[in-house]
């Protein structure tokens, strides 16, 4: 299933969270939503659920005006980030209860059980309760209860945040690969760049409830529209009249076209690589990666001054139409 969102604004009081919001969702797509805390990712998702209001502007849901409509008549899951398990019930009871308040046929109930007991790699647990399930179990009940009754789109909001970095790396990988076998149009809401840019196939950056950019995480990287997306998807830095990722940056012994006046103040070598942080006359800071071998064949020392140059340079874009 398709979701559109049209020019959607949404307030909370004096507080305007959407701004005139419109995204595209394809049908069978794994989307991330991307921004920093207070951005209106999680306004965003629940507009679509229906669980909030727009104060203007429309969702529509396989190209049907769906603005109107209560979450239950929209076929939408949606996990939260905090589980909402049912602590009394079985791992089985919490993920078959959208089946049993629809009063399906018991038999059809475990059929549906078992299969996602398995699809989410939870087949041994199925008679343990909540609490005897890790964090990372646990989200994976979540979503299965999520996909019981099949529905066509799934909204995750913040489903990994709870989680510690080792389970969070891990649940993505499994994230990729269920969506890779079940096919439902998915978006999940995220202020992690690198979870976004390793899972999604598409990446809508918000800022201040307005949309800065969409696109593919290659394309946002390579080609951002904004100072902001530049930023946020990875550190930049401003180098003479644009703005270089460390990996770009450029240290010389003597000067050449372009190149900036720096001094180094610290090096921190990490294996066979560097990080370099530096500062020019302006009090501008910039941070360089450069290769261990490179620092040792330049002789750099801190408090040192060197020339920056940039192999690869972005303008300092204003905000666009959206991509």
């Amino acid at each position: 299933m398709s979701i559109e969102i049209r020019n959607v604004t949404k307030r909370f009081g004096e507080f305007l969270a959407l701004d005139d919001v419109s995204l595209e969702v394809p049908d069978g797509s794994l989307t991330a939503v991307l921004g920093p805390s207070g951005s209106g990712k999680s306004t965003l998702l629940r507009v679509v659920a229906g669980l909030e209001r727009p104060d203007s502007g429309e969702v529509l849901l396989a190209g049907k005006d769906a603005t109107g409509l209560s979450p239950q008549r929209r076929d939408v899951g949606f996990v939260f980030q905090h589980y909402a398990a049912f602590k009394h019930m079985t791992v089985r009871d919490n993920v078959g209860f959208a089946l049993a308040i629809r009063k399906r046929p018991k038999r059809e109930i475990a059929e549906r059980v078992d299969e996602l007991l398995e699809l989410v790699q939870l087949k041994g647990f199925a008679d343990r309760y909540p609490s005897k399930l890790s964090g990372g179990q646990r989200q994976r009940m979540a979503l299965a209860r999520a996909l019981a009754a099949k529905p066509e789109v799934l909204l995750l909001d913040e489903p990994f945040g709870a989680l510690d970095a080792r389970v969070r790396a891990e649940l993505r990988d499994w994230l990729r690969r269920l969506h890779d076998e079940v096919h439902v149009t998915t978006v999940f809401v995220t202020h992690d760049q690198e979870e976004a840019m390793e899972v999604a196939d598409h990446v809508a950056v918000l800022n201040a409830g307005r949309l800065e950019q969409v696109g593919a995480p290659a394309e946002l990287y390579d080609k951002p529209a904004s100072e902001f997306v530049l930023r946020f998807l990875g550190d930049a830095f401003r180098l003479g009249d644009g703005l270089v990722r460390p990996h770009d940056i450029v240290l010389a012994r003597f000067p050449n076209d372009g190149a900036v006046e720096v001094e180094v103040e610290r090096i921190v070598i990490v294996g066979a690589n560097a990080r370099i942080d530096l500062v020019d006359g302006t009090g501008e800071r910039m941070t360089a990666r450069l290769r261990r071998e490179d620092v040792e064949n330049l002789e750099l020392a801190r408090g040192e001054i060197v020339w920056a140059t940039a192999e690869q340079a972005h303008p300092i874009p204003e905000r666009n139409a959206i991509a």
